[in-house]
């Protein structure tokens, strides 16, 4: 097999090393964005030259691969994940295997930000690229108004917080320096739908209409239509899982 391998880099002006270096930043990092740097930028345009050879090695481990043309990015789903646009797998694995479950104030602001992308949507407020602006204060509110939660108070957290999702190519930022300001905008990468279903967002949105017609106030600790982050993350559960990473 790996003669093959070899012959067919060698076509395509490829070497071993090329290769390996590929798979090595797609198995760590799970994620290529090509706009996110000029290293995946280099990386994107190699994968384009050998995709078909990259899909058949992972397959061989049950990894799927999703690439999306026209936003150019490539995206690894761990054996059993759901991928959109791809029939599941009849075989499904016994446990979390490679998959990342995420905390919390991750869940919460991943459905925040998928809502605040799902708006902007239907504003056609998205760039060429398909990214969607959003403001802290816009995070802010919603959280509050859908999920009755707050950021982390401690910059520490805060910059952790959003350096994760910047590490799953969700979100966009310059600098996290930015986060230790009053105010900061942040570009949602269009990977945030795929992330978060329709289906998932729907509920979310349909718990918060129940919330807001119930006449029992939002603040009282016992209201059974409070939407926790317990719920969110039970909502994300739904939603495909991806490979951790250390981005820079």
């Amino acid at each position: 097999m790996l003669n093959l391998i070899e012959e067919k880099l060698e076509k395509d002006g490829l070497t071993s090393k090329d290769f390996s270096e590929l798979l090595i930043r797609l198995l760590d990092y799970g994620v290529i964005c090509r706009d996110e740097s000029q290293v995946e930028q280099t990386l994107y345009d190699r994968y384009l030259r050998i995709e078909n050879l990259i899909a058949d090695y992972l397959s061989l481990m049950g990894v799927r691969v999703q690439h999306d043309r026209r936003f150019q990015f490539v995206r690894l789903y761990p054996p059993g994940a759901q991928v959109p646009g791809m029939e599941d797998d009849f075989d499904q694995p016994f446990n979390g295997g490679l998959r990342v479950r995420l905390n919390q104030n991750e869940v919460a602001l991943v459905l925040i930000l998928r809502s605040l992308y799902d708006k902007a949507l239907r504003e056609g407020a998205v760039d060429e690229n398909g990214c969607a602006l959003a403001s802290l204060e816009s995070i802010t509110i919603s959280l509050k108004n859908l999920l009755h939660r707050s950021l982390p108070e401690n910059i520490t957290e805060r910059k952790a917080l959003f350096r994760k999702l910047r590490q799953l190519r969700l979100i966009q930022l310059t600098s996290e320096d930015v986060l230790e300001g009053g105010e900061f905008w942040l570009k949602v990468r269009p990977m945030i739908m795929s992330y978060v279903s329709d289906d998932v967002l729907g509920e979310l949105l349909a718990e918060k209409l129940a919330a807001d017609v119930d006449p029992v106030s939002a603040t009282d600790t016992n209201n059974e239509n409070e939407i926790t982050a317990e719920d969110g993350e039970d909502l994300l559960a739904a939603a495909p899982s991806v490979f951790d990473g250390e981005a820079q």
